[in-house]
């Protein structure tokens, strides 16, 4: 029995206030080709079993991570999470809670958040950080609209580096707030040169370092010239881990500096959920997106912990919010917070060493198989690779080998044709020589 809320007249009343003919109309900024013309070509009916059948032979075509030589990243890498996380973050009191609103019963929920704001800002060397967003992506683009905010401008230049997803995203957001977007081409060997394309009317310059590409970039040229015409930078990362061996961006003069926080704590699960890093300037705290957690003392003196300075549509008229995300990556920040707690600041270093050994392992033997040549000079743990022939079809053979070798960069950018023989790979410290080995030995054979 199907149940509809609303009746016919409903939705027309709806329609007519909202100003739409019809209800195809609430979708009209979604591009024809990207729209479903029907239903699904889906049974309309099964049983429950049939249903459970049907998705277990689904599942049963994955490769796990685990299970292969994993050579996987752009934008999501698999790295070792300690049991401890998984056991604490289902002690029931972190696993049902869901918004401290009441200080006076949350405070070990706030605590955690205040403890996390302290790690990203030490992390990212700079004066303050929100309690999270919702990923690396989003984040980006919301970084974009409160750079716009503060510069009274409305154009964004964004770096042939940043991750397509992260570009896209900002696009679409961008889009729809009314703000344009100056998206330079794809830069896989590293040789940009961003600093003609910031002008008078940039409101900022959206950088990611390591690229996505796996190219470090110096952010401090970009940041000068940015600053010089009133512009501010944005310095983006998706490998979170690189932290601990880069030199941070806030160190570098970025204004606004914004992330993927996956790798620590959080496993790839199949894309999210994630977790988003977001810092700033103690000067644009106010107009900095999302929750933040403050230390205060209560009425006794005793420290304590409350929400403060959020801007949100949930606390404020909409017209007035900084933001329209309006909770927070709590469980995932909860673990990000744990892992980094167990590493502390000798244990991240020591990892994100071993990433970026294990990476110039992996480069020097790839870089030596006939037809295959390594585009970097500088990476972390991620490297941009050119194969022989098409990169899609070489990561399938790879795949029929046993390996899961890296990402077609035409995965990501379909309609760029001289990308199609660049591949992206990624090494961490869950790869043994055994996995590194396995790598090769196949990619010598397909190449």
């Amino acid at each position: 029995m199907r149940y509809h809320p609303h009746t016919e007249a409903d939705r027309t009343t709806m329609l007519q206030r909202i100003g739409v003919a019809n209800i195809d109309d609430l979708f009209a900024s979604v591009p024809v080709d990207k729209r479903i013309d029907g239903l699904l070509d889906l049974p309309q009916s099964q049983s429950e079993m049939e249903v459970e059948a049907h998705l277990g032979k689904l599942a049963a075509r994955n490769i796990p991570a685990g299970s292969v030589p994993f050579f996987v990243g752009a934008g999501a890498y698999r790295h070792h999470v300690p049991a401890s996380v998984d056991h604490l973050i289902q002690r029931s009191e972190f696993l049902t809670s869901y918004t401290p609103y009441q200080p006076e019963i949350s405070q070990g929920t706030l605590q955690v958040l205040f403890e996390f704001q302290t790690q990203v800002a030490h992390l990212t060397a700079m004066d303050v950080a929100n309690a999270s967003m919702y990923d690396g992506s989003t984040a980006t683009a919301e970084a974009v609209l409160m750079a716009s905010r503060i510069t009274r401008r409305k154009k964004a230049v964004l770096a042939g580096g940043l991750h397509p997803h992260y570009r896209d995203v900002v696009e679409t957001v961008s889009d729809m707030a009314g703000e344009t977007t100056v998206a330079l081409p794809p830069d896989p060997e590293g040789a940009e040169s961003i600093l003609d394309a910031i002008d008078e009317e940039t409101a900022c310059v959206v950088v990611q370092s390591p690229s996505f590409y796996g190219h470090l970039i110096d952010l401090r040229p970009i940041a000068e010239k940015a600053h010089a015409v009133g512009a501010l930078l944005v310095a983006v990362f998706t490998e979170v881990v690189a932290l601990g061996a880069i030199e941070p961006p806030g160190a570098q003069g970025a204004d606004i500096v914004v992330g993927e926080g996956q790798s620590i704590g959080n496993p790839l699960t199949f894309g999210g959920p994630y977790v988003g890093l977001f810092a700033t300037r103690q000067k644009y705290l106010r107009q900095m997106p999302g929750r933040l957690c403050g230390e205060t003392v209560d009425a006794e003196g005793r420290r304590g912990f409350v929400l403060t300075l959020s801007t949100r549509e949930q606390h404020i008229r909409r017209d007035k919010a900084t933001s329209n995300i309006c909770t927070n990556s709590g469980l995932c920040a909860l673990a990000f917070t744990i892992h980094m707690t167990l590493l502390g600041e000798n244990g991240l270093s020591r990892l994100a060493h071993n990433n970026h050994a294990n990476a110039v392992v992996l480069a020097e033997a790839l870089s030596q198989i006939s037809g295959v040549s390594v585009l970097n000079e500088t990476f972390f743990n991620e490297f941009t690779i050119r194969v022989p022939g098409d990169a899609a079809e070489t990561v399938g053979a790879l795949t029929r080998a046993g390996v899961l070798g890296g990402v077609p960069v035409s995965r990501l950018e379909p309609e760029r044709p001289e990308l199609a023989d660049l591949m992206v790979v990624a090494a961490t410290e869950t790869n043994t020589d055994a996995d590194r080995d396995a790598f090769v030995t196949a990619m010598r054979e397909v190449a």
